[in-house]
């Protein structure tokens, strides 16, 4: 059996998807493409997706609801200068794509716009090619029946886990998305990406008082791949913390040392740090980054990535949305901040190149500079020596929320899994701590980094603007002084 080039081949199942169905074809992306570029613009594109999304949620040793639905669309766009024209439609069909485009032809010209040459036919160029992951349906790797089997299995393994356990709440979601980029120079791209997500969730309850224990993960994988021995990771995950957290105590708070435990902590580094490197805030001025390339802005030994390459992860993409391949772009080596995250519009205003990062949320959306999966490089630091080095302090292993304010770097975190340290001794559990610092500043502080670096285990979800993107984090334990800790004591 002879097999297409991966590119090919997500391109022939696009096509087959979202083009021949509705009466498209190279031909008529071409003649919209072209008429957008009437007038004056910088760039142009047409984003074709199609997604089917399948969720089943367990609760009180039932499967109390199930979800299946299906979104297709397009969405076109024109840019000139620093402005974008954007309709998109639910509508395939070729006038509803020449209306689109037809709508973003009225564009203003801006002074620095030039009138974008349309690839025809002959010019097409196709993305290059990568396969960071299977091209499948997810949804269709189990039935119904083992789909239900599987949450029951969660419920059965967490309630025999410790009679404490009073509540298990478990959901699994599959997603399969197709994508179509057409760029007005004759690029052609498409990606195949399945996505899956097994969440588990336990009440515990003793004496009178509840608390609650989360875990889960995922990828781009099929759903088999959440065999027996990961679904008890999982829930010896959630049940260890809601037990945890039935003997903690009101946390402490005032400046204290602070110890980050290794992979989804990451969350603070991608939302005090990640999002303040992203390109559009940095061309605008806004960002604590902004004009800083080249200067110190960490401690030695930090060095930060973000990195849409890794095969089968949350965040991973073959290309971005604007069908530029992702890349692992360093942001800040040995603490010297060395790039930002771009898309298009942004490394075009900046006199840079794209690194990947242009991502929408759907066809509805309008593509920005977005994470993929952001992490921090291992030190050499063994985790036990660094714990040990506290005199007195916090160490926190798992978050719940937060926020940042980009423009000053200010971030607020809530530790859902805490300890007390004291003379290098873990003494007991914590409630209530919540992190406050300034995440340029913060990075000055990291004073110790471990050798256990770690990604996270599928769950990140990241918001900006009102979109929302799948992404990962990771990181390993950290030692960083001085931070202000928020408590209940």
């Amino acid at each position: 059996m002879i097999s297409r080039e991966p590119t090919l081949e997500r391109l022939a199942v696009a096509e087959q998807l979202m083009l021949a169905p509705f009466g498209l074809d190279e031909a008529v992306l071409v003649r919209a493409l072209a008429t957008i570029g009437e007038h004056r613009v910088d760039d142009a594109d047409l984003y074709f997706q199609t997604t089917r999304h399948e969720g089943w949620s367990l609760e009180e040793g039932i499967v109390k609801s199930g979800s299946f639905s299906i979104d297709q669309g397009v969405g076109v766009r024109a840019v000139a200068g620093e402005k974008t024209a954007f309709a998109y439609s639910d509508d395939l069909g070729v006038e509803s794509l020449m209306d689109a485009a037809r709508t973003v032809r009225t564009i203003a010209a801006a002074g620095q716009s030039r009138r974008v040459k349309v690839g025809g036919a002959g010019a097409r160029k196709v993305a290059a090619s990568r396969l960071l992951y299977a091209p499948i349906d997810p949804i269709a790797t189990l039935d119904s029946a083992q789909k239900v089997a599987l949450l029951e299995k969660v419920e059965k393994l967490a309630r025999a886990k410790d009679p404490r356990v009073v509540q298990v709440m478990a959901g699994v979601a599959a997603e399969y998305d197709v994508v179509l980029v057409a760029r007005a120079d004759g690029t052609r791209a498409a990606d195949v990406r399945p996505l899956v997500r097994l969440s588990v969730t336990v009440i515990a309850e003793q004496d009178g008082r509840r608390e609650i224990g989360t875990s889960g993960g995922g990828g781009r994988f099929g759903l088999g791949h959440f065999q027996e021995p990961l679904v008890q990771r999982y829930v010896d995950e959630a049940v260890g913390a809601a037990l945890t957290n039935l003997e903690s105590r009101p946390a402490p708070a005032g400046e204290m040392t602070v110890v980050l435990g290794p992979g989804w902590p990451g969350v603070l580094l991608h939302e005090a740090v990640g999002h303040g490197l992203e390109g559009d805030f940095n061309r605008k001025g806004s960002s604590a980054f902004s004009g800083r390339i080249g200067q110190r802005v960490a401690s030695r030994g930090v060095t930060v990535l973000d990195d849409g390459t890794l095969a089968d992860r949350r965040g991973s993409l073959n290309v971005d949305d604007e069908g530029h391949a992702t890349e692992r772009t360093v942001l800040i080596e040995d603490g010297i901040l060395k790039g930002y995250m771009q898309d298009s519009l942004n490394a075009r205003l900046m006199g840079v190149k794209p690194t990947g990062n242009g991502r929408r949320e759907s066809y509805a959306h309008v593509p920005m500079p977005r994470m993929t999966n952001t992490y921090m490089l291992a030190g050499d630091k063994p985790p036990e020596e660094i714990v040990a080095s506290v005199r007195r302090g916090l160490y926190a292993t798992n978050f719940g929320g937060g926020q940042v304010d980009i423009t000053s770097g200010k971030f607020v975190f809530s530790a859902s899994e805490a300890w007390w340290v004291e003379n290098g001794k873990v003494l007991y559990p914590v409630k209530g701590a919540t992190i406050i610092g300034n995440g340029p500043d913060a990075l000055t502080r990291v004073s110790m980094i471990g050798n256990d670096m770690k990604l996270d285990s599928g769950v990140g979800v990241c918001g900006k603007e009102g979109q929302s993107v799948p992404v990962g984090v990771g990181q390993p334990t950290l030692r960083i002084e001085r931070l202000t800790v928020g408590g209940t004591a």
